[in-house]
């Protein structure tokens, strides 16, 4: 097991232990901007393709409190921190030069960051050897609007919603319709370099929404941009910047080359998306049998992607029309039982979301690449958060738990990855 995640986790100790208070005065900034020397190109959500950029990552809620506002987006965070920026390489695009541009969440913009000359392009550092024509995006993390917060736990989540992006990306490409391809072998260490992030900022992942050039060749794009502070505060953590360094390179990864297929009707997927929010509590109503089903389907759709990690779905049955409660992993049910008081209580006794949602899920693996199966789950995660607003129900992710009293529950030694509450 990974010593990060061993280190990183909750109990009920532990958390008594060490209360999380924040210091205000260093709340990170959740928008990263380059200068206004940058070119700027502002969304026109009637034109197609801007319209699918918007529908990744887009402001679409604002939430106001006394003193403060809360800007949410299309992909979810923990805590509404969005540690996580997006950056894509653009060719053959419309409206665009082709070129890398960096993702003004706050602006609703693409910045222009450098425009690519003929025959170069990122390709090579995502290990492509013809130019592809279409989106290359990379995800990237400001680790530290997560730290300030979460303190060392901080990488998972920065992970976690980096595999949320990722999932909005492929639900974003399927109103094109195009599949998305995610990849985690690649030249990080050079990309990092080449953006100038000066190890506050860091690439975990990359997706292709694009189609090879056939015959064509490609050389590597070279360029130097000025370090940004992204969040506007920054206090280095050494646990989590060792995590990164030591899990950037994967092993003994296997391609997954078979596509999802899901069966969605386009207009009432992009409501879903648009639509998407963190539910905060449940009515403790059942859901159908076939809402279940439903859901499964979805959840055990394969992900197109360079390194495929097993993540096992553990599903706590609470009130399923026609179905019996209990415990059941990947479709084979295990024990029975009413454990909705019990999975209240592993995810940090958040009774409100665990105990009165229709399903409780635990993600876990074995895995060895943990980047790769931590953002997987995250993928896994916006899948379910998607399909459950299609069906006119209720998601909430829950990072936090108490990882070792799941295990016992689960009966099992992987690594606990996320854990989700599904409901009405």
């Amino acid at each position: 097991m990974f010593w990060y995640h061993e280190e990183t986790k909750h109990s009920y100790a532990s958390v008594r232990r060490h209360p999380n208070r924040l210091s205000w005065e260093s709340q990170p900034n959740v928008f990263k901007q380059y200068p206004e020397t940058f070119v700027r190109y502002t969304f026109d959500i009637d034109e197609a393709e801007d319209n699918f950029l918007y529908h990744i990552a887009g402001i679409n809620a604002k939430k106001s409190y006394p003193g403060v506002e809360y800007y949410l987006r299309m992909n979810p965070s923990a805590g509404a921190l969005y540690p996580n920026e997006l950056y894509m390489q653009l060719r053959g695009i419309e409206g665009k030069p082709n070129g890398i541009y960096h993702y003004d969440v706050a602006a609703s913009a693409l910045t222009l960051l450098t425009q690519l000359e003929e025959g170069e392009g990122l390709e090579p550092y995502l290990g492509y050897r013809e130019q592809m024509q279409g989106y290359l995006f990379l995800v990237s993390s400001v680790y530290w609007r997560s730290a300030w917060k979460y303190k060392n736990r901080a990488f998972r989540y920065c992970l976690l919603d980096a595999g949320h992006i990722l999932g909005a990306i492929e639900a974003a490409a399927l109103l094109k319709p195009h599949a998305t391809m995610v990849r985690y072998d690649m030249d990080r260490a050079s990309l990092n370099r080449l953006f100038g992030f000066e190890k506050r900022e860091w690439f975990t992942a990359a997706a292709a929404v694009a189609v090879p050039m056939r015959g064509s060749s490609v050389t590597p794009v070279d360029f130097s941009l000025p370090y940004v502070e992204a969040a506007g505060t920054f206090e280095s953590n050494e646990t989590i910047e060792r995590a990164y360094e030591e899990s950037t390179v994967v092993n003994g990864c296997k391609r997954d080359v078979c596509a999802p297929h899901f069966s969605y009707r386009k207009e009432q997927l992009q409501e879903a998306i648009c639509k998407r929010r963190s539910q905060r509590e449940f009515s403790a109503e059942a859901i159908t049998k076939g809402q279940f089903g439903y859901l499964m389907e979805i959840l055990s759709q394969p992900i197109l992607s360079d390194c495929e990690e097993r993540v096992n779905v553990y599903v706590v049955v609470n009130r399923v029309l026609d179905m019996p409660i209990g415990l059941y992993r990947d479709g084979t049910y295990l024990k029975y039982g009413d454990f909705s008081h019990k999975a209240g209580y592993l995810c940090l006794e958040q009774y409100n979301l665990a105990t009165q949602g229709a399903l409780i899920l635990f993600l876990t693996s074995s895995g060895e690449n943990y980047q790769a199966l931590y953002q997987k789950a995250g993928i896994i995660g916006h899948r379910l958060y998607i399909a459950a607003e299609y069906l006119g129900l209720g998601c909430s992710g829950i990072g936090a738990y108490y990882d070792d009293e799941v295990n016992t529950f689960l009966e099992n030694d992987d690594m606990i990855l996320y854990a989700l509450a599904v409901g009405r």
